[in-house]
């Protein structure tokens, strides 16, 4: 499928032109970005901060304004949220399915707020959606409520949750490109995150919530959340206790972790992990900067998993927030898509056909 990146000279749209080079589904056809950078080449355009080199085969493309009239099959969004709400509504109305990382649409009542392995049904709002044309919006969650849902969803299913209280440890690469001075952030935990906390508070209601009719039925359990920036290049670190409907032991949400069988386990989709969560017994782990990279960087990592004084279980939770919490769960987002039959071309046909 021919594909275009709305916001592509970003640091999210650059995560998604590393990703999809050599997708064995998805084709970068189109690049778009501010009326600064249109009409340059992307490695003109671009100010690379990737580790990686940038994809040959997307350098000499040309960067073309924010506006429909790409001839992809739908475009993913790495937008600013500054600008997203309006570009996005924009192209599902001429008729493209839109895939953003944005936060603009992501609590719409009639937009999807996924994470495969945790609603992969809540893609039915997409028939309720409503732009004029057949184009829709889909959203993957906050980079930081990601890793926290994806840990609780099976403790979700097996347990029931009362209460949430969640301490995170954010990555410097959450925060974009600047992102956060050198001066604040060098010996230093900033212990502020503009609209952080409202995200983990709202989106995991959503996300654990069950498809009704047309609608979500959202769950009901209170969720304390505070937020702080750390010295940490990639990975967000989370600190749970969690309040559980019944009496539950450190080895019972140790069970439920390693045996929860992700929905995606038998849809071949190119970006779903083998693991989906590793669950580690050493109680130094995880760290950052040796797991981060687990299941390239889509695996969720819990540890410490431990009674809590005040709540029933605490744990470590960590997750990489540019994989998995942006670019990385926006594709895999698209694959599931694909398989469901939102995304259609004849390419995709011969996919399924073949697979």
């Amino acid at each position: 499928m021919n594909v275009g990146i709305l916001g592509a000279t970003g640091a999210v749209g650059q995560k998604f032109v590393t990703l999809l080079e050599n997708h064995p589904w998805f084709n970068v056809t189109h690049l778009a970005a501010s009326s600064r950078s249109a009409g340059k080449t992307y490695k003109e355009a671009a100010n690379w901060i990737a580790a990686e080199s940038m994809p040959e085969s997307i350098a000499n493309q040309i960067v073309k304004e924010t506006v429909p009239g790409f001839d992809c099959d739908f475009v993913f969004s790495g937008l600013d949220s500054s600008v997203a709400g309006e570009a996005e509504e924009a192209f599902a109305r001429a008729g493209y399915p839109v895939i953003s990382n944005a936060k603009n649409y992501r609590m719409h009542p009639q937009v999807p707020l996924l994470i495969p392995e945790v609603n992969p049904s809540h893609t039915a709002l997409i028939k309720e959606q409503s732009w004029g044309s057949d184009g829709y919006i889909v959203t993957n969650p906050n980079c930081s409520t990601v890793g926290l849902v994806c840990a609780l969803k099976p403790l979700y299913d097996a347990f029931g949750i009362e209460a949430v209280q969640v301490v995170t440890m954010q990555a410097l690469s959450g925060a974009g490109y600047p992102g956060v001075s050198s001066l604040d952030i060098t010996g230093n935990v900033v212990p502020f995150i503009k609209g952080e906390e409202d995200k983990l508070v709202e989106e995991p209601l959503k996300l654990l919530g069950a498809y009704e009719a047309g609608a979500i039925e959202e769950a009901s359990f209170p969720v304390s959340a505070q937020c702080n920036r750390v010295a940490v290049l990639d990975g967000h670190l989370e600190c749970v206790s969690i309040k559980f409907g019944t009496r539950v032991s450190p080895d019972d949400v140790k069970e439920a972790l390693r045996t929860y069988e992700s929905p995606l386990a038998k849809m071949g989709l190119p970006s779903a992990p083998a693991q989906f969560i590793e669950v580690f017994e050493d109680e130094r782990y995880p760290q950052p900067r040796r797991h981060v990279g687990l299941g390239n960087g889509m695996t969720v990592s819990v540890g410490r998993i431990r009674p809590c004084e005040i709540l029933d279980i605490k744990c470590i939770v960590l997750s990489h927030n540019t994989v998995r919490g942006a670019a990385g769960g926006a594709i895999l987002n698209a694959e599931l898509l694909v398989k469901q039959g939102f995304l259609q071309s004849k390419t995709t046909e011969n996919l399924i056909a073949a697979t």
